[in-house]
């Protein structure tokens, strides 16, 4: 008997295709590792560079802002330009941006680190989204694969706090960037020796208008959103970045609906469920990045916690995060993925209002580990669930930029959210200071961040109960994948398609059954 394997055995290709599966999440990782790894170490940073109460924010939404507002270029340029190629430089601007960062002496420099670091990250995430989808095919190994891609970009929320509290206590704030630079470095190499390459690009051209437009207005809005906290709402500088974001909205719009070549083209949103997915996670992004922002403060700044226990005491929300992201595949083919998602919604706003009720005089086991479990599994859950909505149907041409535009939804809900939930906070902190000690009046602020956080959530599974319930148009059940589909590896090119019209049926997102997509490419509804 021949036993021997040939490279288009399945068994054969599928180590390699786990090998390429972990640089890229590793990858995602260390750009969401870098999102909150600066939280624990504010407090040392703000001393270290002399940052003002104001500029402490913009340590976080420089590199939230220029991730967010770049990512859909990022994305269009993997695409264009090749997706590994891409995926590549962006690792390798990272990491040199995570380098300078570390060894900044300036508010302006450290600043202008966090902004470049943003966008490498912006070129790192979609890139890596899109050839993973392109690694796996539409089926369970695809809803595997993205739970594993949940599981490490939750995850990497929870570790930035843990290891920036271990890296500022023992060796201080500068080793917070120093160790992603390093983590930035060796993902690289692996990604270079795993990650196969691949040949053809896209045809098009980069909308270099719509591009500029949109990441000004998004400058513009953040901006106003973050110096509203200090100037107040009827600050001249204020009203204007709030009336520039609105008119350069509305001139993206315009410009996108004349633009042959554009940075969003309405085909993304031909089957509805982009649309739909990406709305949701600009709400569940909107609480996401402020819940590591505030609750590592509310650690140190009032229950006294040290920069080490504070990292430490994140391990719980992380345990749950990743059990929830390789448990949301196996959920929703059970229940369907419209009672997932609104179960997880719903769980992770159970959390937050949990964490309304913190007081000045708690402590970590009454206070925080609790709720910190329920949101970690909630986060995790619906993370996953809205990626895949957001991606699942997209013409193969335009995985890259389906992959950014998730990416850019999440980030920018979390850079604007962070802002109005800071600015919240302030404020409230600022009236209470008035009638109570330091202490109670950080804790009111805190307390009215993650009420509010609730609300938003609770709202958001509202809507996805609207959004996502299945039409009566997508009811009807086909039989299973059968077992010729072609193997992930053979079909691992910059051209790979995420799901094309007449091929292997994939799993309807909203109804948890499978399904053949329509002959239409345009169609991603399910004909009885």
């Amino acid at each position: 008997m021949n036993l021997v394997r040939t490279k288009d055995d399945p068994a054969a290709t599928r180590p390699r295709q786990g090998s390429a599966l972990a640089a890229l999440a590793a990858a995602q990782f260390t750009v969401m590792l870098a999102t909150s790894i600066v939280n624990v170490a504010l407090p040392q940073i703000r001393a270290g560079v002399g940052l003002s109460e104001g500029g402490i924010t913009w340590v976080v939404n420089a590199y939230g802002l220029a991730f967010g507002a770049l990512l859909l270029a990022g994305g269009r340029a993997a695409d264009l330009l090749g997706r590994r190629r891409v995926l590549i430089a962006g690792l390798a601007v990272f990491a040199g941006a995570s380098l300078a960062a570390g060894l900044a002496a300036s508010p302006g420099v450290l600043i202008a680190a966090r902004a470049v670091q943003g966008l490498g990250a912006a070129s790192v995430a979609p890139a890596a989204l899109a050839l993973t989808m392109g690694l796996f095919p539409a089926g369970p190994g695809r809803g595997r694969a993205l739970g594993v891609w949940g599981a490490v970009s939750g995850a990497g929320g929870a570790a930035g706090v843990l290891l920036g509290g271990v890296l500022t206590q023992a060796w201080g704030w500068p080793w917070v960037f120093h160790i992603v630079a390093l983590g930035a470095a060796l993902v690289l190499i692996t990604v270079a020796k795993f990650v196969p390459r691949a040949g053809g690009r896209e045809a098009g051209r980069f909308d270099l208008l719509g591009t500029a437009t949109v990441t000004l207005a998004l400058t513009c809005l953040v901006w106003a959103l973050t110096s509203a906290r200090g100037a107040g709402w009827t600050n001249g500088g204020v009203l204007g970045a709030l009336v520039g974001a609105v008119t350069l909205f509305a001139a993206f719009a315009v410009i996108e609906r004349r633009r042959p070549d554009a940075l969003i083209p309405p085909r993304l949103f031909s089957t509805g469920r982009v649309a739909a997915g990406n709305l949701l996670m600009t709400l569940l992004g909107s609480v996401w990045i402020a819940l590591f922002f505030f609750l590592p403060l509310y650690q140190q700044q009032v229950l006294g916690m040290s920069p080490l226990a504070t990292g430490a005491g994140q391990l719980p929300l992380a345990a749950a995060n990743i059990l929830g992201a390789v448990a949301a595949p196996r959920v929703s083919r059970r229940i369907g993925a419209t009672a997932t998602v609104t179960a997880a919604l719903l769980t992770e706003a159970a959390g937050l209002l949990w964490l309304s009720r913190i007081s000045a005089d708690g402590n970590f086991l009454g206070d925080v580990l609790g709720p910190s479990v329920l949101v970690g599994v909630g986060l995790s859950i619906a993370f996953v669930q809205l990626t895949t909505l957001a991606v699942e149907g997209v013409p193969g041409q335009d995985a890259g930029l389906a992959g950014g535009l998730v990416n850019t939804t999440r980030q920018v809900g979390g850079a604007i959210g962070l802002a109005a939930l800071a600015t919240l906070a302030g404020s409230v902190t600022a009236h209470a200071a008035t009638h109570q000690s330091h202490l109670e009046a950080l804790t009111a602020g805190y307390r009215a961040a993650f009420a509010v956080s609730a609300a938003i959530l609770a709202v958001t599974a509202l809507l996805a109960v609207r959004l996502t319930c299945p039409s009566r148009h997508a009811r009807a059940a086909l039989p299973p994948e059968t077992s010729h589909a072609t193997t992930p590896l053979q079909q691992s090119h910059e051209t790979d398609r995420v799901t094309q019209p007449g091929d292997r049926p994939v799993t309807d997102l909203v109804t948890g059954r499978v399904a053949r997509h329509a002959t239409d490419q345009t169609t991603a509804v399910n004909h009885p």
